[in-house]
């Protein structure tokens, strides 16, 4: 999963702050600046675990602070589930 992936799907599960802007660089802006709280954080792992045939740690939504942490932990995923 890339960034481009990755705010798509922050959008269609929690929408779009007014003022932010989701197409820059914003690898490492933390998602509270962003305007997600961990309710929107939880909708979109539970969207991209049910799209991708993923399980990610239930500790995920918390720890995720930025879109690079929550990136790495899905792309590492993705690969476990590959190798399968």
């Amino acid at each position: 999963m890339n960034l481009r992936e990755l705010t798509s799907v922050l959008r269609e599960s929690a929408g779009e702050e007014e003022g932010v802007d989701l197409d820059g660089d914003i690898l490492d802006t933390p998602f509270e600046q962003l305007g997600y709280d961990s309710l929107a954080l939880f909708n979109t792992v539970g969207r991209i675990e049910r799209e991708n045939g993923i399980s990610l740690p239930d500790d995920v939504v918390t720890e995720a602070t930025t879109p690079r942490f929550l990136l790495d932990r899905v792309n590492e995923a993705l690969a476990v589930a590959e190798s399968a």
